[in-house]
């Protein structure tokens, strides 16, 4: 079976609180886990859960990253999309472009868009990139 996992469930697991809806959320997975079951983290989930984790528990960025990235090697634990090969930028945490921009950009190219178009400069660094200026 596939199960996708909710940012809610995510956000719980990795912090902790409430401990009784932690506590649920772990016991969920780990029965997904021991069933051979896959569970699912979409790039939206993993993007909700690195702003929640930053901006309402105070986790800095490369401590919801690393976070981010050990929930996706656990056993049993599959990502769809294309965070799992955003995660892999070497100092992700003080890259520009960040981890949600870098997950929009590859989202289109993963559907077939020939570019990516915005006013952020710092997207330039990333292929099929075209900034517009003022």
């Amino acid at each position: 079976m596939i199960v996708g996992l909710d940012t809610s469930v995510l956000v719980r697991v990795l912090v902790g609180e409430p401990e009784e809806l932690a506590a649920r959320a772990a016991s969920y997975l780990l029965e997904r886990q021991d069933a051979g079951d896959q569970v699912w983290v979409s790039d939206w989930v993993l993007a909700e859960t690195y702003y929640a984790l930053q901006h309402h528990y105070g986790v800095p960025k490369k401590d919801v990253l690393d976070a981010l990235r050990g929930f996706l090697a656990a056993p049993g634990i599959r990502c769809p999309g294309e965070a799992s090969q955003v995660l892999d930028t070497p100092r992700l945490e003080t890259a520009k472009p960040g981890f949600v921009d870098r997950l929009i950009h590859r989202d289109y190219l993963r559907v077939g868009a020939e570019e990516l178009v915005t006013f952020e400069r710092s997207a330039a660094r990333l292929p099929r990139v075209r900034v517009l200026t003022a």
